[in-house]
């Protein structure tokens, strides 16, 4: 017999016991059935994303693929199962005119209080949970910031991050070559560099934020979260332009389940996998392992990746968890260089050893109070060796190679035909290595003061050491305090303050703070037009200067070769933060009971000490005090420690532009959705336009001025396209299952 039956009729026995014995007697057996029945509540409320209560939703309890206990949602949204059976469980919940939704697993032991809030989606649009917006899980409708998440749809076809990344608004995403080759994120307008990259909460980039997606493979990538915006008042320095963050998906079947997956093709292409996961009890568990090389069709261009990851979980009660997750990838690919400009390939390779581990604890301490303790590892290794010098038999005074006789048509019409330098005359092989440790600790602590506010508080300390080939090692002690709240009135206005006190040991203490807002002109509700949301945001960031930027500093080297006057009449400084600052102001507008969603959003992005690169044959003007022996002799040691350029904080530009996407369903098996960004990023201040008097005349090419090593004044940042957009279309053979998926993004400087 059932365990609820059960315990009705040992009640019914004891109504009639009340009926015939003492009163104290009859309180005695109940308290004796109680305790030889107890039982796990699982409470929550159901909204839809707009936090708008739910009524009559149906709430399931699963275990082991059978429904256990079931109920609807109350007149408030709120809904209480009661169960006797302890183990792993997870809520399947579904209401009229909105997509069914599984909740991720959880443990329930017998006493267990459960406190989930669902959040339904509407059937026809993607109104994802995101967390990076607000530190904490909230629906997209109640956030002012301009995320995206990209779930297993837009990544199980995919073989790395690559494709997936450019379909969104907002985004321009650079590969210099084929697959496993160097990509660079530029979102909207920022630097490649001002982008924080998460996995599983820790921080992945290398010291400064530089971080290479080439090699990243999805394996054991279950979303990736795309937040477009300054963030530091969150995530600390690097996030001026943007937030990624990758997660890690758990085990979740009651029984070990294997997947293993193989293909190839063209090029010598072949790629396998293969992944176990499963559960037990209070734990879970996920490994998995890939490989994946190919020849791609150039010459020295063999590229392979391996990748191992593992998430472990373990459920003391219902209330702590605690989780280890770990990915080690290993890559080596060639670099050709640039095939359009020498027709002539270089024989060099790359290579990247990249370790991450997560631990952390999290305690859901009281039904209002959240806290959670992470402790962070990156490993970063890259080695670049060239090894032999080519070319097409050309060669200058100073026994540089020069590659094939080439014709280059630029965006503004004019082409230009000659040789391009290849290699420069040297002692071969050669190459370098770069290493990046990181070592983070993390606590935030969230606690929800009305069911319309929540506080969230924050610490991180960072140990980072690095080191580069010529250069002795370093280490940077970085501290950031973080603080914010975020809430609602009447679910009809949202918004959300903070800031964070941040003390890097290379630039000083700075803060960083952040507000925004949205709010519903029009609620949701059915008709042609069917809601109305504006939105707000502001914000300020910082980005820490990466390893090559502090080893390269034109300050340092000018201060240690006796150029003070150059450093007095430039006015040239130490090596600061990079700053941003934001101003966003949007609207999104439903039409057709939320089948058609229309959002647009207009940014402006201002960047100030941004650094820039000279090149090394400026060091004549810079330091006319040495002989041209010493000049010469400086400029063989930097290049020989890789030191092509040199860095300082003297570019300025600003980047305005709009934003669209339009997302819509058709019947219950179509969905389509397509994005265009216009971007207009134009420098305000750059080096070589302000140094004109010391440096010489600015070079042109057939009267048209250009930048040795950077942008000048008035014109466009490298690698900024004003026009990108994507298109994308799936079709489910039935809801929630996709059956094949067309995505096309475009982009044209």
């Amino acid at each position: 017999m059932p365990f609820s039956c059960r315990l009705r009729t040992f009640l019914s026995a004891g109504s009639l016991l009340r009926a015939h014995l003492p009163r104290a007697l009859a309180f005695i057996l109940l308290s004796l059935a109680v305790a030889a029945c107890p039982a796990a509540s699982v409470r929550g409320m159901v909204t839809d994303a707009s936090g708008a209560k739910i009524v009559g939703a149906s709430v399931a309890l699963v275990q082991n693929g059978k429904v256990v206990a079931s109920t609807v949602s109350a007149v408030d949204g709120s809904f209480q199962i009661l169960t006797g059976i302890e183990g792993r469980f997870f809520l399947m919940v579904s209401g009229k005119s909105f997509r069914q939704v599984e909740t991720p697993g959880f443990y329930a032991g017998r006493l267990d209080s459960i406190e989930r809030t669902v959040v339904l989606e509407p059937e026809w649009a993607r109104e994802s949970i995101v967390v990076t917006a607000n530190g904490t899980p909230t629906p997209q409708p109640q956030t002012s910031a301009a995320t995206s998440v990209l779930g297993s749809l837009d990544l199980d076809r995919q073989q790395d991050l690559v494709g997936a990344l450019r379909l969104m608004p907002g985004t321009f995403v650079v590969q210099s070559g084929q697959l496993g080759a160097e990509t660079s994120l530029f979102v909207r307008g920022g630097d490649s560099d001002s982008n924080k990259i998460l996995l599983d909460g820790v921080s992945a980039g290398d010291l400064g934020g530089r971080f290479d997606f080439g090699p990243l493979s999805t394996t054991a990538v279950e979303s990736a979260e795309v937040y477009r915006g300054p963030n530091s008042s969150l995530y600390g320095a690097d996030a001026a332009s943007g937030v990624v963050s990758l997660t890690t998906p758990h085990g979740t079947t009651s029984f070990p389940s294997f997947l293993f997956e193989g293909d190839a093709g063209s090029f010598s292409t072949s790629r396998a996998l293969a992944e176990a996961s499963g559960t037990r009890n209070k734990l879970d568990y996920l490994g998995a392992f890939s490989w994946l090389q190919t020849a791609n069709d150039l010459p020295m261009d063999e590229y392979h990746v391996a990748t191992t990851a593992a998430n472990v979980g373990w459920q003391p009660s219902g209330a702590t968890q605690i989780r280890a997750t770990l990915h080690y990838g290993v890559d080596a690919t060639g670099v050709p260089n640039t095939w359009d400009f020498y027709h002539i390939t270089d024989n060099a390779t790359e290579k990247d050893q990249d370790i991450f581990f997560s631990a952390s604890a999290d305690n859901q301490t009281t039904a209002d109070f959240h806290n959670s303790v992470r402790y962070g590892l990156t490993r970063k290794r890259e080695q670049y060796h060239l090894w032999e010098q080519r070319g097409a038999g050309v060669f200058d005074a100073y026994g540089d190679s020069f590659g094939d006789l080439v014709t280059i048509s630029g965006a503004n019409g004019f082409a230009v035909t000659g040789r391009a330098l290849l290699d420069y005359a040297g002692t071969y092989p050669q190459g370098h290595q770069i290493v990046s440790n990181r070592d983070q600790i993390a606590y935030q602590g969230d606690y929800r003061v009305t069911p319309h506010l929540t506080g969230l508080v924050g610490f991180q300390f960072e140990d980072e050491r690095g080191a580069a080939s010529g250069y002795s090692p370093i280490e940077r002690t970085n501290y950031d305090y973080r603080a914010a709240v975020h809430g609602d009135f009447k679910n009809r206005f949202f918004y959300t303050m903070g800031g964070d006190l941040e003390h890097y040991s290379l630039f000083g203490t700075q803060t960083s703070p952040r507000a925004g807002f949205s709010f519903y002109a029009l609620r949701p509700r059915k008709g042609a037009f069917s809601g109305t949301r504006v939105l707000f945001n502001f914000g300020d960031a910082l980005r820490e200067p990466g390893l090559t930027d502090q080893f390269y500093s034109l300050y340092n080297l000018l201060a240690t070769h006796s150029g003070q006057s150059t450093i007095q009449q430039m006015h040239i400084a130490p090596l600061a933060a990079p700053a941003a600052r934001t101003y966003e102001g949007g609207v999104e507008q439903s039409f057709f009971s939320q089948r058609l969603v229309f959002r647009t959003s207009f940014f402006h992005n201002e960047y100030g000490r941004q650094i820039e690169y000279v090149g090394f044959h400026l060091i004549p003007a810079l330091l006319p005090n040495l002989t041209a022996a010493e000049q010469a002799a400086l400029e063989k040691e930097l290049v020989a420690d890789g030191a092509y350029e040199l860095s300082l904080n003297t570019e300025a530009y600003r980047a305005l532009g709009v934003e669209t996407t339009v997302e819509g369903g058709f019947g219950r098996n179509i969905f389509l959705r397509g994005g265009y960004t216009y971007l207009d990023a134009v420098v305000q201040r750059s080096y070589t336009n302000d140094d004109v008097a010391l440096l010489g005349p600015i070079p042109t090419v057939k009267g048209i001025p250009v930048g040795v090593s950077s942008p000048l004044q008035g014109a466009r940042p490298f690698r900024r396209a004003p026009h990108t957009g994507f298109f994308t279309a799936s079709y489910a053979q039935r809801r929630g299952q996709p059956h094949c998926c067309f995505c096309q993004p475009f982009r044209r400087f």
